[in-house]
């Protein structure tokens, strides 16, 4: 998964044993469970700054009591290795915080 511009197979993304990430058609999407708002909201910011810091922006929402987030590479239509190295940076952020994803 070394070309950030090459759209993924279902079958790569499998592979990736992304925990408590579902393929959703050309996208990728996740639920964490933060049980409080301000817990949403701190594992919303730390998203963000690591979004901005690899230029690859998610579609969040931010509700009470979860966060969905939704990666796909608009570029490529797809899936790619930038969404893959996202989820896996989203998934820390989510355990640092102790929240867990929805399965």
């Amino acid at each position: 998964m070394t070309d950030a511009q090459r759209k993924l197979s279902a079958a790569e993304v499998a592979e990736a044993g992304l925990t408590g990430w579902r393929q959703a058609g050309e996208a990728l999407a996740a639920t964490f469970r933060t049980r409080k708002f301000s817990t949403g909201l701190e594992l919303v910011n730390r998203i963000g700054a690591s979004a901005e810091e690899a230029n690859h922006h998610p579609d969040l929402t931010l509700t009470y009591p979860e966060v969905g987030v939704t990666l796909s590479s608009h570029d490529v239509g797809g899936i790619t290795s930038r969404d893959i190295d996202l989820a896996r940076t989203v998934s820390g952020h989510a355990a640092d915080l102790g929240v867990a994803a929805a399965e």
